[in-house]
């Protein structure tokens, strides 16, 4: 602490020393000091609160009210480079960067790569003395690059914020690499007023059992009703990725559960295991939908116009369709892939994300204070994270506003509940495009012909493609 009273000397030198910072700052040291002098106080603190944070324990509060004016001057206060992976928010980061320094007087500078090209620019920016304090590391492959660079974010202001922690990435010691901010959903888009034209009721529906008797009954009667239970499950490029990544899901996920841990990288091979509970769901979307399952091959039919248009109960899509949807069908919901598998009635919506922040390990510890200060103010201050919201859908802390994306709200309501997430496994899969070609092919082959001969070679496909195509790109 400096000494409770100053000489007109140490005063002098207190001016000269902000003489060249601009004319703003001149007058508030000016004053500050003029009043300490007259008061025989001490200036308001001295930066304890930068000098005693460290990598490991940044703190969590930003008191502008109580900074120190030579704070602007040797950069105690820190500083913010936010590296951003997501150019349609850019716009609205730099307004946030502009209000928040407005606020605090902290420095935030965003940078936006280029989409396509934020790894590059990240390795880029790295080697640079004023390198990125807050960077997105998405992935295992990311969390195996960077982790040497990024700062255990366990214990942080920022992780208490949250309500979940099924969007962070850890490294194989336990480090918390980096958390997601942000995250889509995908599983069973819903009318619910159809539910109730066919005299059901959405209280019906808690399992795999309760959906199969409802669609079933709806399909029965689709002449009656004037619509089908789903909409057609077409398995042509623009469409069969809902069944060959995203419903393929429920296997790889399943795997996991039974395991006992969630993948942190690609495995050489799958169970097949829950191949019964995939063909569940999936036999119920071809069997009771608008569309013969013979022509579903050809595609052609728009899946989403036929649930807008109140043709069909039931559409399995993401998050990203709500916008649409709502038009039409403004109380849409979205329920979890029911498939038979014991206890499901306690699962939630596939959700997951690859925007993740990771606070820079290599930073001063006054820049990850002042980076970590600024995390908590994006998820906690309600008009910035408004603005988030608005932009990212959904974010997974407990003093983020609602979204407008009713999807999104469907499965933080789940969560809430104490249901579980079924995360994005999906994106392990190997060599992706030749994987998911040979399923294609299976699946059209089964559509055409449901024998059994037909279905194990969709077995086949599914869990011996797995391994062909791992070992295919790690030899």
């Amino acid at each position: 602490m400096r000494s409770s009273r100053m000489s007109d000397a140490f005063g002098q030198i207190l001016i000269e020393k902000v003489i060249n910072v601009k004319k703003e700052t001149i007058k508030r040291a000016a004053a500050v000091a003029l009043a300490a002098m007259m008061a025989g106080t001490a200036l308001a603190g001295c930066g304890e609160s930068s000098s005693n944070a460290t990598s490991d324990s940044p703190s969590s509060k930003t008191d502008s009210s109580a900074a120190d004016p030579l704070a602007d001057v040797d950069g105690s206060k820190g500083k913010v480079y936010w590296l951003n992976f997501k150019p349609e928010i850019d716009e609205t980061l730099q307004t946030l960067a502009k209000d928040y320094t407005a606020k605090t007087g902290v420095e935030v500078k965003v940078v936006t790569a280029a989409s396509g090209s934020y790894f590059d620019t990240l390795t880029a920016e790295m080697t640079k003395p004023d390198a990125p304090t807050l960077f997105v590391i998405g992935n295992q492959q990311g969390v195996k690059d960077w982790k040497d660079y990024a700062l255990d974010l366990k214990g942080t202001a920022i992780e208490a914020e949250l309500n979940t922690d099924a969007y962070n990435l850890y490294d194989e010691s336990g480090k918390l690499v980096s958390m997601g901010y942000c995250y889509e959903c995908y599983g069973i888009i819903v009318n619910p007023d159809l539910i109730e034209q066919a005299g059901h009721k959405m209280d019906e529906i808690k399992n795999f059992e309760g959906l199969k008797a409802v669609a079933e009954d709806i399909h029965a009667r689709a002449g009656e009703l004037g619509f089908d239970a789903f909409s057609s499950s077409d398995m042509d490029d623009s469409s069969s990725w809902r069944f060959t990544g995203h419903m393929a899901n429920l296997e790889y996920f399943y795997e996991e559960k039974e395991a006992g841990a969630t993948w942190t990288e690609c495995p050489a091979s799958l169970t097949g295991n829950y191949m019964d509970n995939y063909k569940n769901l999936f036999d119920l979307c071809i069997n009771n939908s608008l569309t013969d399952p013979k022509d579903l091959a050809a595609g052609g039919h728009n899946a989403e116009n036929e649930f807008k248009e109140g043709k069909a109960a039931f559409f399995v899509n993401g998050s990203w369709e709500y916008a649409a949807v709502s038009e039409t069908v403004p109380n849409a919901t979205m329920i979890p892939y029911y498939c038979g598998v014991e206890g499901e009635e306690k699962a939630g919506l596939n959700c997951g994300t690859e925007n993740c922040w990771a606070v820079n390990a290599k930073a001063s510890a006054e820049d990850q204070k002042a980076t970590i200060d600024f995390m908590v103010w994006l998820v906690s201050d309600p008009d910035a994270n408004k603005a988030m919201v608005e932009q990212l859908g959904i974010m997974p802390y407990k003093n983020a506003v609602a979204s407008t994306n009713g999807f999104l709200n469907d499965a933080a309501k789940y969560t809430a509940d104490g249901c579980y997430v079924m995360d994005w496994a999906t994106n392990y899969q190997p060599n992706v495009d030749e994987y998911r070609k040979v399923l294609v092919s299976a699946l059209n082959a089964y559509c055409a012909d449901q024998s059994d001969a037909n279905w194990a070679a969709v077995k086949t496909a599914f869990v011996d493609g797995w391994a062909v195509q791992y070992a295919a790109i790690n030899g």
